[in-house]
């Protein structure tokens, strides 16, 4: 008994080629809607990158930050475009969206950045209590010149904040925003100044406890002065108070300048944790 050969039939050069443009026409006919999610994306994504400190330190050229916008873009639209991609099918313009992602961004990055100004503030702070108030440096984060004691303690909390991790909160929070403020509709300006100002309070709150062991310092320091100048008047105490102020001065921030800057770090993380409140 002889088995008669099964084989079936490939398919023809016509029949792949069908198929390969029917993909490439349902490719084409995505790429106008996908081009479109990610230039919603970016504009919040880029316009939050743009703020965060560290992502937007004048050092930093705009071209690496914008590629950095870029690459943080690319990396989020896989989980995001899901939550970017109904408001494209839902009436609303294109620039209109594109202007409402933009104030979001700004907004969220606003935020954080006024309450890193704590860092600032606590440095401005200690410079005072020091004497050290009229040495000024430029600092373009801050808009102009800043205390050398400021921009120190600043740049020192950015490298504890990058160590401590506290940069992967910052992005998350944007993650976090797509939930909070859906892509489409405008959030209340309202709700944003209050929390601006709220923040802000909460940033000069935390500026003023950062540097409480310079303050108790100077407290201590001027009693000292003006104790020794009653004791003692013939002693020209004003001559001697700056290079000692200095002296004492340092040797106080170098002994709390660890704890300030870890505590400054332990409030960034919770402000992130518990929703923009510390």
């Amino acid at each position: 008994m002889r088995w008669a050969p099964s084989w079936t039939a490939s398919p023809t050069p016509s029949s792949r080629a069908e198929g390969v443009d029917a993909l490439d026409l349902a490719t084409l006919l995505r790429l106008p809607i996908d081009t479109a999610a990610f230039l919603i994306l970016f504009c919040r994504v880029g316009a939050v990158i743009m703020l965060l400190p560290a992502f937007s330190e004048d050092a930093v050229p705009p071209q690496i930050r914008l590629i950095m916008a870029l690459g943080f873009t690319f990396g989020m639209y896989g989980m995001l475009e899901p939550r970017v991609t109904p408001a494209l099918h839902s009436g609303i313009s294109l620039p209109l969206l594109v202007i409402g992602e933009v104030m979001v961004g700004l907004a969220i990055g606003m935020v954080v950045r006024i309450l890193f100004s704590a860092a600032a503030i606590a440095g401005a702070i200690a410079a005072q209590q020091v004497g050290l108030s009229s040495a000024l440096v430029v600092d373009p984060s801050m808009g102009g010149q800043a205390p050398l004691l400021s921009r120190l303690i600043g740049l020192a909390a950015v490298v504890v904040c990058m160590g401590a991790g506290v940069h992967h909160l910052w992005i998350a929070s944007i993650f976090g925003s797509y939930a909070t403020f859906p892509v489409g509709g405008m959030p209340n300006a309202a709700d944003f100044a209050h929390l601006a100002v709220s923040v802000t309070g909460q940033a000069l709150a935390l500026g003023v406890s950062l540097a409480a062991p310079l303050i108790l310092y100077g407290m201590l320091f001027n009693l000292g002065l003006g104790l020794a100048a009653r004791v003692a008047p013939s002693i020209q105490v004003f001559f001697i108070a700056q290079p000692l102020n200095l002296l004492l001065g340092m040797s106080v921030l170098a002994m709390s300048i660890g704890a300030m800057l870890t505590a400054f770090a332990a409030a960034m993380t919770t402000f992130m944790q518990s929703g923009w409140k510390l």
